[in-house]
């Protein structure tokens, strides 16, 4: 009895007061408060008034008048809306599959026993571009891509062909755009790829060898669904990235030729801040939300097929 009493007088000695208690909430909010205040102006804050604009047509200028959903009826009949998600779909998928399959081969690649300076150098050459801007990859390779003065027309040259217009021929400046994007980014998706090999358990691959599988049964069997995690995430980042795409197209085509490399972020630039219709930017800014909230949850949902837990 003595015993009780004295351990719940001991439990009841160390229980926080009631002020002691509000100031320890007081700290975990103020610890919060610098991310939920960002949150809140960049994220939420632009969200809502979104919404709100695209009930309105404005010009930044006069005030705004309250139009209902006359700017989300002119989406249905606008063509260069939807040539802009055509291509944008387009440079997603392109840019799914080769981050994915050329990201994983450079990956398996460099897995592999080498020297510890070789593999440093490796790494760091292929994320080195990722970490450089936008603007400076575009802005160096519409000059590479130059057919007059860019060196990439010379070596075509030196080769005995005629160098292509790469950005002013509508079937080819796509693909480059394509092939920019991949050179710019593949770095961040071949980093996270070879972490994910990293994680593949050896006992089960030296499981697999015991029992003769050769290297593409240990692949396909063993790496591939233990990896599957790790490609769920790179497909669902790479895609959001891609969707989001702008500085290229901006830079290297402005959406040309023909309208043939113009992104959906484009076009909602193009038409807040070059046409100043506000109103019916913010409403295409809501159908490309709509749009990547879709195909995500799209990509959740399928993934409880081929995702390993």
């Amino acid at each position: 009895m003595a015993v009780q009493t004295t351990t719940a007088r001991s439990a009841t000695t160390r229980a926080p007061s009631p002020p002691r208690r509000r100031r320890g909430h007081l700290t975990g909010y103020l610890f919060i408060s610098p991310a939920v205040l960002l949150f809140l102006v960049f994220i939420a804050g632009p969200f809502v008034a979104a919404i709100l604009l695209s009930f309105y047509t404005w010009d930044l200028l006069t005030p705004a008048d309250f139009v209902g959903l006359r700017n989300f009826g002119r989406l249905i009949a606008d063509n260069d809306l939807r040539r802009s998600m055509l291509n944008t779909l387009v440079f997603a998928a392109a840019s799914v599959v080769t981050h994915i399959g050329l990201g994983l081969a450079l990956a398996l690649a460099v897995h592999r026993k080498m020297n510890a300076v070789v593999r440093y150098f490796v790494r760091t050459t292929f994320f080195f571009p990722f970490v450089v801007s936008w603007a400076a990859v575009a802005l160096v390779w519409k000059y590479v891509l130059d057919p007059t003065f860019g060196i990439g027309g010379y070596y075509v040259e030196r080769l005995g062909f005629s160098a292509p217009n790469w950005l002013s021929t509508p079937s080819l400046a796509m693909p480059s755009i394509i092939a920019v994007d991949w050179w710019h980014t593949i770095g961040y998706t071949f980093i996270i790829l070879l972490a994910g090999l990293q994680t593949v358990p050896e006992t089960l691959l030296e499981a697999a060898r015991v029992d003769g599988a050769n290297a593409w049964q240990r692949f396909w069997s063993v790496t591939l669904p233990m990896m599957s995690p790790t490609l769920f995430f790179a497909t669902v980042i790479t895609f959001i990235g891609a969707f989001q795409i702008f500085e290229p197209m901006l830079i290297m085509t402005q959406g040309g030729p023909s309208g043939s490399t113009r992104s959906i972020v484009q076009y909602t630039y193009e038409q807040a801040f070059q046409q100043f219709q506000i109103g019916y930017a913010s409403a295409v800014a809501l159908v490309l939300f709509v749009v990547v909230m879709g195909v995500t949850l799209l990509q959740f949902r399928l993934s409880r097929r081929w995702v390993h837990q």
